[in-house]
């Protein structure tokens, strides 16, 4: 996998022995360890989440909506997609990083899909890429794997393809499109994946898939029984400005206390009270200093 970015001694200890790498998420599935996924899109953040102890990092096209303002994933370029999965990479040295393959960077053609997910390795430093959809893209999943590219597979809700569902997010509701969404899981696993996101589908649906795969399952939006979970650091964080899916549970309200914070800022600059001598300089050879010293002769 390669060596991992280092970080300064002040990270919180995680032995380097203890990285995770793809090869580590289907061992935790046979040992019944749950695997904790949360997306990150910068280095602050990246930090915090392997500090935290989150398994795998994910720097998903969902930047699109919570960082960059647009109205869905769609907008998101390769270019956007490899600034920030660098700026992650460089906060990490313990998490499987993964880095979400934006929307038309691997549905045309296979030349495409694995010159674009080499980028994310060679460039950016991610250690898999995730890819949205199932055997309808797999000439593109065969040979980015053929490459020597890790692949976490995306189904379910695929927010890439809004325009397709329409309102509905749930998917599987119906037995016709549970059974299909059955048969495209066990593609992923036939196909090599080392993992598979199940997006906003029944709970009773997921824990089938996830009982009939070997490879582990990361929800979200699907219930307590995949092998894993996934959360938008967005959303649990309460660091947004639109109300919450359903399935995401709010852990701080962040936007609230940035708020405050900025709040204060704004009243101690105007009332005087920052800076205070606390936050200035001194000079070595001077105490108070006039114009006219600093006109006069060297």
């Amino acid at each position: 996998m390669g060596e991992r970015p280092r970080l300064s001694e002040s990270v919180v200890g995680m032995a380097e022995e203890k990285a995770i790498y793809v090869t580590s998420l289907p061992q935790m599935k046979r040992a019944g360890q749950k695997i904790v996924v949360v997306t990150a899109y910068d280095t602050p953040s990246a930090r915090c989440a392997e500090e935290a102890g989150v398994d795998v990092v994910l720097v998903g096209d969902s930047v699109g909506n919570v960082v960059l303002g647009y109205a869905n994933t769609l907008a998101v370029t390769m270019e956007t997609m490899l600034h920030h999965v660098g700026a992650v990479a460089r906060g990490l040295r313990r998490c499987l990083l993964v880095a979400d393959m934006p929307f038309l960077s691997y549905q045309t053609d296979v030349a495409t899909a694995v010159r674009n997910a080499g980028r994310f390795l060679q460039e950016a430093g991610a250690h898999a890429v995730k890819i949205e959809g199932g055997s309808a893209f797999r000439a593109q999943l065969e040979a980015i794997l053929a490459a020597g590219i890790p692949v976490m597979g995306h189904l379910g809700y695929t927010p890439q393809s809004l325009h397709v569902f329409g309102a509905e997010r749930v998917r599987g509701r119906s037995l016709q499109e549970a059974r299909r969404l059955y048969r495209e899981a066990g593609f992923i696993e036939e196909v090599g994946c080392f993992s598979l996101v199940l997006e906003c589908m029944p709970a009773e649906l997921a824990r089938v898939i996830t009982e009939a795969l070997a490879i582990p399952s990361i929800g979200i939006g699907s219930g307590p029984h995949c092998d894993g979970q996934v959360l938008v650091l967005h959303d649990l964080l309460g660091w947004s400005f639109e109300a919450p899916f359903k399935h995401a549970k709010q852990y701080l309200n962040l936007r609230e206390a940035i708020t405050r914070g900025l709040q204060d800022y704004c009243r101690e600059v105007r009332e005087g009270g920052f800076p205070t001598e606390a936050h200035s300089f001194r000079a070595h050879d001077y105490e108070h200093l006039t114009r006219e010293q600093l006109e006069g002769p060297e």
